[in-house]
């Protein structure tokens, strides 16, 4: 199996970018992406942020970690300012906005170069396999507090 490591973009300062290419299933009629796509390129975006700071959906789902454990989004905001279109080359970045107890906020951006065309604030929760709400284990919280933009974590 050939390893591609840029798959999963890349970690940058300040949080992880995302190439996402618009192909003909991700628009409707008339070329232009339909909304629910985007929530497809910010969630591959976020899963892929994971992974490349270690943090695996994998082993979270095994409970390699003592229990298992998934990321359950609680509330995304969308804003939509510019269309993009069939075969454009867009970027999807993320950064923590903030990490709480089980509870982590992101900021997504989607951009055609230079020109923004969608935000959205997301909120995941990390929940138990049962939907309860709990803390991510201390190897994993240290992971994810690196990529902090101001050490704004409080347990």
């Amino acid at each position: 199996m050939t390893d591609w490591p840029d798959l999963a973009g890349r970690l940058e300062e300040g949080g992880h970018v995302l190439p996402v290419r618009v192909y003909y299933e991700d628009t409707d009629f008339t070329g232009i992406v339909y909304h629910g796509a985007y929530v497809r390129f910010f969630e591959r975006a976020r899963s892929d942020f994971l992974r490349l700071v270690g943090i695996h959906h994998a082993e979270l789902a095994k409970g390699v970690h003592g229990v298992s454990l998934a990321f359950a989004v609680r509330t995304m905001t969308l804003d939509f300012q510019r269309p993009a279109r069939i075969d454009d080359v867009l970027e999807v970045h993320t950064s923590i906005a903030e990490y709480r107890g089980a509870r982590l906020k992101l900021d997504q951006l989607i951009h055609r170069g230079d020109e923004l065309l969608i935000s959205a604030a997301v909120t995941v929760a990390i929940i138990t396999s049962e939907g309860k709400p709990t803390r991510l284990p201390v190897a994993l919280a240290e992971k994810l507090q690196r990529h902090l933009p101001d050490e704004t974590y409080t347990g």
